[in-house]
């Protein structure tokens, strides 16, 4: 960009443009350090923190925000402190709830059940499991969310494997399962905050959004289910010896194994649908719709641990507080960022873009709004060029608007801190002792993410 496009966008948003640079540094360097989080010798909840509090202080010392902020709830004023209003704790509350509900739900037998009866339907066949998995990876983050899909399947998918003896291709099983949330959540206007953020800006009812989204998402499914059958070596018994071995190992499963309470097992398989139904209806229910999706987690969560009360802190102690304390680390750091006018910045040059036409307007666009989202929370980001969009006074029809959608649900595919479900693959990637880490991820993902991107511009530019 310009220096003087620079100056001119940081004199609107009346910060200095020096101050625009220095957290443009502090983003780079927060993805940089990221990348070779293995040579730093540190987790990332250590990373984002050192920089979330480094970006914190400089934005109170440069007076970008106040130090503390005044809550207004009833007949009542709280004065709460900006590092914790500037978290979102309703993100927080359905990684920590649907985390905790798997994982007590799990101890019914009810993922290992699911897990074997697709298995033995696939007949051990590893690309048909890949496919029935994919599926139901793209379906659960369409009427779900991305964070909670990502966590029952990946557990699905590591149960399977390990009884199927094919714990080889975990790999190539959770980084195709991960890619997918993000494509699952462009589904429906309700899979993801940028959908409705951007649908309701544009006015785009619910069945138009899926009556549009859909032929993509069933394209980009298929799409990236072959590529990662290709590039993870995931292939199709081929002899009739492989097939008949594969299918004796299977009839050896027993679906009924780990199930130590069938009371158990079929309160937890109705707490699973009756959760699925609910986090699916939030939006529309009376009373929880304004709770959220956080309180549907963390409701269900306490429920379950009724079960095991006198044991609960077992459940504690497993919690991923490294991915939890990553995620509270950088929402405040990107609050920062953003108060700093770098987002701001980035979408003055997303305007000029926009200016080029419909053709090379459009797709620059897009590829710009995935780029960013792929090193930036995508929430922030979907407001802002909806509000850019708004004021251009663009109709419902206009492939701007897809653009947008598609950029930003896609961008996460880039980079694991580009979604948060990316994120989750990654932890359970680590958690079975996959090394995975920035750098080898993007690596991985990468040829998935061009794909899908390269798909989605010709889908909005022709169709759309």
């Amino acid at each position: 960009m310009p220096s003087s496009q620079l100056l001119l966008a940081a004199a609107e948003i009346h910060v200095d443009t020096w101050i625009t640079v220095l957290f443009g540094a502090l983003l780079l360097g927060l993805i940089l350090c990221l990348a070779f989080e293995e040579k730093l010798h540190a987790k990332k909840s250590v990373i984002a923190g050192a920089f979330a509090l480094v970006g914190l202080f400089l934005a109170q010392v440069l007076q970008l925000i106040p130090g503390t902020v005044g809550v207004h709830a009833g007949d009542v004023d709280f004065v709460l402190p900006i590092y914790i209003t500037s978290i979102n704790w309703e993100v927080i509350a359905i990684i920590l709830g649907s985390s905790l509900f798997v994982d007590i739900t799990s101890r019914s037998g009810l993922f290992t059940w699911i897990a074997i009866k697709l298995t033995k339907s696939s007949g051990g066949d590893p690309l048909k499991l890949l496919t029935y998995y994919g599926v139901m990876t793209v379906v659960f983050s369409a009427v779900l969310n991305n964070v909670t899909a990502m966590i029952i399947v990946g557990s699905l998918t590591a149960v399977s494997l390990s009884k199927l003896g094919r714990r080889d291709k975990l790999l190539g099983f959770l980084i195709t399962e991960g890619l997918l949330t993000n494509i699952g959540g462009l589904l429906t206007l309700i899979s993801s905050v940028p959908n409705i953020i951007v649908g309701n800006a544009a006015g785009i009812s619910f069945v138009s959004f899926f009556v549009k989204a859909a032929p993509y998402v069933a394209v980009a499914t298929a799409l990236t289910i072959w590529m990662g059958a290709r590039i993870f070596a995931i292939k199709k018994l081929s002899s009739d010896e492989e097939r008949a071995n594969a299918e004796l190992l299977v009839s050896g499963f027993d679906e009924n194994d780990g199930i130590e309470s069938k009371a158990f097992f079929w309160f937890g398989a109705a707490m699973t649908i009756l959760f699925i139904l609910t986090i699916a209806t939030t939006s529309i229910l009376p009373v929880i719709r304004d709770l959220g999706m956080g309180y549907v987690a963390l409701g269900f969560a306490a429920i379950m641990l009724v079960r095991f009360k006198a044991t609960a802190d077992r459940f504690y102690k497993a919690i991923d507080w490294d991915l939890l304390g990553f995620f509270i680390a950088l929402f405040i750091f990107i609050h920062a960022v953003e108060e700093a006018a770098v987002l701001q910045v980035l979408g003055t040059v997303l305007e000029h873009v926009i200016d080029l036409g419909p053709l090379w307007g459009t797709g620059l666009l897009l590829i710009g709004a995935a780029v960013f989202s792929s090193v930036t929370d995508n929430i922030p980001l979907a407001a802002m060029l909806a509000k850019i969009l708004t004021g251009l006074g663009l109709a419902s029809t206009s492939s701007l608007w897809w653009a947008v959608v598609f950029g930003a649900n896609l961008g996460g595919n880039l980079t694991p801190i580009g979604s948060a479900s990316t994120l989750v693959a990654v932890t359970i990637m680590h958690k079975h002792e996959l090394n995975v880490s920035f750098g080898r991820f993007v690596k991985l993902a990468f040829p998935f993410a061009i794909a899908q991107i390269v798909l989605a511009t010709g889908y909005v530019l022709i169709f759309l």
